[in-house]
C-alpha cells in the first residue's frame, strides 16, 4: 500500500518545482520596507540575511495579501500593482529567504504591513465609463467636497506609472458629474478618485448605450434588429450577446438570448395585440467584461378587440327566428277566422230552399241579390181637343 504521508509530500514537492525554488528555507531577509511609486504602484525592498554567502542560488519567496500566491523573487526588491477597491484593510506581504546549499535554520519570515498613500475613502458610487465615447461618469457621495480625478494604464511598468493624466474636461449632467478621458476606456485602464475625505483607487465598470431596436413586419412574423456598440479594435467581431425582453397584449414579460454574433430576431406576429420590446447587450466571457443598462420600451402594433362577429351570428340568428316564429303563431291564431274563413255546407242551403220555397234565407243568408236598374220616371201630358197636332218631318 502507498504510505499516508505520499501524497502530501508529493504536493509539496509539486508546488516546488513549480516556483522554481528547489531549497531550503533560510534566515528571513532584514529591513524590510516599502515606498509608493504613484497611487497604485507599491515597491517592496530589504536586505539578505547575515552570515549568508553572497551567490546567486539565494532567492526570496513572497506570499501577497490574498494569502494565496507565491512568488519566488531572485533580486531583494518587488513591485507590484495594487487597488483599495480589493481589501477593506490594509495588505500585509510575508517574504522568506531560500537558499540552495545551506539547511533551514528559521522559518520566520519577514512580515510588513502596507497603508495605502492616503485613508481609504468611499467617495463616488455607480461609476462607469461608456467603452463605445471614452466618457466616464459617477456619483458624487458627498457633492459638498472637492473631488479630483485621474486615470492610466494598469499595470506597475514605468510606462503605465508615467501614463498618469489628471480628468481636464469634467462635465455635469443633474446629479452625476462627468470626464472625457483622453484614453481609450477599453485598454484595461485604471481610476483614482480624491477629496478632502481620503481616496479611492479602483478598475471601473466598462458600459455602452443600449442597442436601438427597429421593429419590422414581414407576412406574420416580426423581424427585431438591433445595433451593434461602436467601441474600440479590442471588441472583435462576434462578441456581442443580446437579451431581448417583450410583452404581447400587456401578458406577462418574455426573454430570451440572441447568442454570439446574433443582432437580429424573428418571433410570429399577433396582429390583434401590442408589443412591447426592451432589450440590453453584453459581451461574451472571452471578450471581456462590458454591457448596458435596458433600452425603454419600443411599442409596435395596438391591442384590437376580439373578432366576436361569428359568435353574435350564432346567438342571435337562432334569437330572432324563435321570435318570428312565435309572432307568427299569435297572428295565426288570433286572425284565423279572416284567413281560413268558415265555408257553408252547401247541402244545408239547397236543403233549406227545398223546404221553405225560395224566400230569403234567415238570418240574411249570403246568396247574391242583383242590384236593381235605374229607371227614369214616365211623364205624360194632357192635349186639348182643339190642338192640331204637328207633324214633325
Amino acid at each position: 500500500m502507498t504510505p499516508r504521508g505520499f501524497p502530501t509530500a508529493l504536493l509539496y514537492t509539486a508546488m516546488i518545482i513549480t516556483l522554481h525554488c528547489e531549497a531550503d528555507l533560510c534566515p528571513p531577509p532584514t529591513e524590510l520596507s516599502h515606498e509608493w511609486l504613484d497611487k497604485f504602484t507599491l515597491r517592496l525592498f530589504w536586505k539578505k540575511p547575515k552570515d549568508l554567502p553572497d551567490n546567486n542560488n539565494i532567492k526570496f519567496l513572497l506570499k501577497d495579501h490574498k494569502e494565496k500566491d507565491v512568488t519566488c523573487v531572485p533580486g531583494t526588491d518587488y513591485t507590484t500593482f495594487l487597488l483599495t477597491e480589493d481589501m477593506d484593510s490594509n495588505w500585509t506581504y510575508r517574504v522568506w529567504t531560500n537558499c540552495s546549499q545551506l539547511a533551514s535554520k528559521e522559518n520566520t519570515p519577514a512580515e510588513i504591513t502596507i497603508k495605502p498613500p492616503r485613508p481609504r475613502a468611499k467617495v463616488v458610487k455607480d461609476f462607469k465609463c461608456f467603452a463605445d465615447t471614452n466618457k466616464c461618469s459617477w456619483i458624487p457621495v458627498n457633492s459638498t467636497l472637492n473631488l479630483t480625478l485621474s486615470y492610466r494604464m494598469k499595470g506597475e511598468s514605468e510606462e503605465c506609472i508615467k501614463s498618469l493624466q489628471h480628468c481636464d474636461q469634467p462635465y455635469s449632467l443633474g446629479e452625476r458629474n462627468g470626464c472625457d478621458l483622453n484614453i481609450n476606456t477599453t485598454d484595461n485602464i485604471c481610476i483614482l478618485v480624491e477629496t478632502e475625505a481620503g481616496m479611492s483607487t479602483f478598475e471601473p465598470v466598462l458600459v455602452v448605450h443600449p442597442p436601438k431596436l427597429n421593429i419590422t413586419e414581414n407576412g406574420d412574423s416580426l423581424i427585431v434588429n438591433l445595433t451593434t456598440p461602436k467601441v474600440g479594435a479590442t471588441i472583435m467581431t462576434g462578441c456581442w450577446q443580446y437579451d431581448v425582453c417583450y410583452k404581447k397584449c400587456s401578458n406577462n414579460e418574455t426573454c430570451q438570448n440572441t447568442g454570439s454574433g446574433g443582432h437580429t430576431m424573428t418571433m410570429p406576429y399577433d396582429k390583434r395585440c401590442l408589443y412591447e420590446f426592451k432589450a440590453r447587450v453584453k459581451t461574451a466571457k472571452h471578450c471581456g467584461d462590458i454591457s448596458s443598462d435596458w433600452s425603454k420600451y419600443v411599442p409596435y402594433g395596438s391591442n384590437k378587440p376580439p373578432d366576436r362577429t361569428l359568435t353574435v351570428v350564432a346567438i342571435v340568428i337562432p334569437i330572432i327566428l324563435s321570435i318570428c316564429v312565435i309572432l307568427s303563431c299569435y297572428c295565426f291564431k288570433r286572425h284565423s277566422a279572416i284567413i281560413c274563413p268558415t265555408i257553408p255546407d252547401p247541402s244545408t242551403i239547397f236543403k233549406e230552399m227545398m223546404m221553405n220555397g225560395p224566400r230569403e234565407l234567415q238570418n240574411g243568408g249570403n246568396l247574391y241579390k242583383p242590384v236593381p236598374e235605374r229607371l227614369e220616371p214616365c211623364k205624360v201630358v194632357l192635349v186639348p181637343e182643339n190642338c192640331v197636332l204637328q207633324q214633325t218631318s
